[in-house]
């Protein structure tokens, strides 16, 4: 059994203002954080064996994680578009706008689009890649929009859109 697996597909380059600042910032406190955990690292290195040494263990797999997340925003942020305009027909959705929908039940939810970076569903933000972005974009107000979930299909109401 091999152990490749297909690339995973790119995601869209866009960001907003914000989620930009946000992974300005995040890599800022990963730079402070990894010098803490090097010094830690070194006083764990210097207590003697290292194979039966946990803290030593747990420290270079710490390290290690603030590398791939270092490396990762560091070629990540040069290559992203920030969109901090709002588009000229603010009556269709595009991307970054605050979109309201109404389920068949009548409950009513709000998402935001956003870029692969920036994802919260707590938050309400979802990816431009999503299935439920892409059938949202250009979609204008009160447009009904199908989503096939696994067995079911559901069928939202646009009720509000903002920027």
């Amino acid at each position: 059994m091999s152990r490749w697996r297909p690339p995973r597909p790119k995601s869209s380059p866009y960001v907003t203002a914000e989620g930009y600042r946000t992974l300005e910032t995040e890599l800022k406190q990963l730079w402070e954080r990894r010098k803490d955990v090097t010094i830690a690292l070194s006083a764990a290195a210097a207590e003697g064996d290292r194979s039966e040494n946990a803290e030593y263990i747990y420290r270079k797999k710490e390290l290690r994680e603030i590398d791939r997340r270092i490396h990762y925003l560091q070629k990540r942020l040069p290559s992203l578009t920030v969109v901090s305009e709002k588009p000229a027909q603010q009556n269709q959705v595009f991307f970054g706008a605050w979109v309201t929908l109404e389920n068949q039940d009548g409950a009513e939810i709000t998402y935001r689009i956003v870029g692969a970076d920036e994802i919260d569903t707590s938050g309400g933000l979802i990816s431009l890649d999503s299935p439920l972005a892409k059938a949202l974009l250009k979609k204008m107000l009160d447009d009904e929009v199908a989503i096939r979930q696994a067995d079911r299909e559901m069928r939202y109401f646009i009720t509000d859109i903002r920027y």
